[in-house]
């Protein structure tokens, strides 16, 4: 598909790229790519919990005094949640401005839901429960608001959490959510970024295979503590 992106069909910086809906989707491409890179290492750092209490918690410090002498400490966590919050904010802005870019396109709706329309609706409703699920896991595993447990141990809140039926629930519907947002958003992101050489199909095999692993990974966790592997 050939698109005007301005007058001058160059696009020239920031003020260029975010006024045209390609440019658009190669920010919401890219934040998600780096999102995609944090849940990696997040659920990498999360197995940790399968080597015990000691080997958990410390790991825990290790991120706190990442940096150091260079950084003080937490200063990494602050600058990667930053550059979290930037992409969220990237991502979301992108998502809910090509939406009515669309809509405006199209304001009779289509008479038959057209090939796309369920990924669409899903990757919509799925990064609604995401921010949701993002908002909660904060107050629960990092400020301990929520958290069942008094300790201040990552290890603790992190069983303590998952001893509870409806924090375990609310997760697994989350990680469901993003299975399906990584799913969908991979091979779209992919072909928005030209890496598209593969076939539509290996793309796609490729997304499932890394979103149904991203899932597990996570699930892993807080089924071991239901189960009594990890306690």
């Amino acid at each position: 598909m050939v698109e005007t992106l301005s007058k001058n069909p160059r696009v020239t910086g920031f003020g260029s790229l975010h006024r045209s809906t390609i440019g658009r989707k190669m920010i919401m491409a890219v934040s998600g790519l780096a999102m995609l890179g944090f849940v990696v290492a997040h659920m990498i750092g999360n197995l940790k919990v399968f080597f015990g209490a000691p080997e958990f918690n410390e790991y825990a410090h290790w991120l706190r005094t990442l940096g150091e002498p260079a950084l003080h400490e937490s200063w990494f966590l602050w600058i990667m949640r930053i550059g979290l919050i930037v992409a969220l904010v990237a991502h979301f802005w992108a998502a809910i401005t090509l939406t009515r870019h669309d809509a405006k396109a199209r304001p009779v709706k289509y008479q038959a839901r057209r090939k796309g329309g369920y990924a669409t609706t899903l990757m919509r409703w799925g990064g609604v429960t995401l921010a949701l699920f993002i908002v909660y896991h904060l107050l629960d595993m990092t400020f301990g608001t929520v958290n069942p447990s008094d300790s201040k141990e990552p290890y603790a809140r992190v069983t303590a959490s998952f001893h509870e039926w409806y924090n375990v629930v609310f997760y697994t519907l989350a990680m469901g959510a993003l299975c399906m947002h990584i799913w969908h958003g991979l091979w779209s992101a992919a072909n928005t970024l030209g890496w598209n050489r593969a076939t539509t199909a290996s793309l796609r095999t490729l997304s499932s295979v890394v979103a149904v692993a991203i899932a597990l990974g996570f699930l892993i966790v807080p089924y071991s503590v239901v189960f009594g592997w990890v306690d």
